[in-house]
């Protein structure tokens, strides 16, 4: 073996770790919510009366521990999306990280995501969570 493949691995191994941290988080958060009736405040709302693009996520996460997907839907429609698209991302990556099959996307598609510079990328998700801040608060 040589140490680049060890280093590959313990990268693997620390981003799986780090993606396991956050999927409890986020699980713990929303059962302390559904059993307590506990949040966590949002800075946002609470200095402009705005919800932001992630409001009504801990009420969604408490929704989905109940299996009520509708409630879940209702209270963040894009972050549920959201939700459903890097969790379904994350299972693929632990698959092939653990020696199951590679999924990627049709080559060309890859090599044109690629292209984009991440501030692009950055840029994009700002404008589309400012965009949906408005359109969520005055429609």
């Amino acid at each position: 073996m040589s140490t680049g493949y060890l280093a590959k691995e313990f990268r693997a191994a620390n981003a799986l770790v780090a993606l396991g941290s956050f999927v409890a988080g986020g699980v713990a958060l929303s059962a302390l919510y559904a059993i307590t009736g506990l949040g966590v405040p949002c800075p946002f709302r609470a200095l402009t009366g705005w919800d932001c693009p992630l409001c009504g996520g801990t009420r969604m996460g408490s929704s989905l521990l109940h299996l009520d997907i509708g409630a879940a839907f209702g209270y963040n429609p894009v972050a549920l999306i959201g939700l459903v698209v890097v969790a379904s991302l994350g299972l693929l990556w632990t698959v092939e990280v653990l020696g199951g099959p590679r999924v990627r996307p049709p080559a060309a598609l890859g090599q044109r995501l690629r292209r984009v510079h991440p501030t692009r990328w950055l840029l994009l998700g700002l404008t589309a969570a400012a965009a949906y801040t408005l359109v969520r608060n005055l429609l």
